[in-house]
């Protein structure tokens, strides 16, 4: 159905925006330099969303504020998700740390508390130098037709070399299997 926007309609988008948005930052304690923002990226979804309003169905200014509030609900989830992750206020790691001239909050941070751990990535040199031995013995040790597909692996995945004719995919991940239990038997680890 298409909706056109009188000034009438629009009054009630705007007011109906500005309440979404005061509410929005009154709830997740936002900034009130945010607002504008917020209004903003509120209303934009609104009135992309107008056209769809069956005048038959409601008010504009009820149809206004269920698309405003699930838009609100969208936004808090995404802001939420950032807190979990970064903080309620991030900070940088290059702040200088009070009271201690020349030293960086990043300074004050070993690399076992660093971002690669907490992702589960190893971040000890002797480990992955030691890791990288250990491949090199494993793969050392397998036949000829085996070294060729551990090299292949390394610049394509499974589909891309049965498409290049390496074979066919099922046996290429049953040769995979294999190479999997025959470096497991050498003694090497899944990563």
């Amino acid at each position: 159905m298409h909706f056109a926007i009188s000034s009438a309609d629009l009054h009630v988008l705007l007011h109906e925006a500005d309440r979404a948005a005061r509410r929005f930052l009154w709830k997740l304690r936002l900034p009130a330099s945010d607002l504008d923002d917020i209004r903003q990226e509120l209303l934009v979804d609104l009135i992309s969303r107008v056209r769809g309003f069956d005048p038959e169905r409601g008010s504009l200014g009820a149809f206004a504020n269920i698309v405003l509030s699930n838009r609100a609900t969208e936004l808090a989830t995404k802001i939420k998700r950032a807190r979990s992750v970064f903080g309620a206020v991030p900070i940088s790691l290059d702040e200088p740390v009070p009271g201690c001239p020349g030293i960086t909050r990043g300074d004050t941070f070993s690399e076992d508390e660093g971002v690669a751990a907490l992702w589960g990535q190893s971040v000890d040199p002797f480990t992955a130098a030691e890791r990288r031995i250990d491949v090199a013995r494993g793969v050392n040790r397998l036949d000829a037709g085996e070294q060729t597909l551990c090299a292949a692996l390394t610049e394509a995945n499974i589909p891309d070399l049965a498409a290049s004719g390496h074979g066919s995919r099922t046996g290429l991940y049953r040769q995979l299997k294999e190479l999997r239990y025959a470096l497991t038997a050498f003694g090497l680890q899944p990563a």
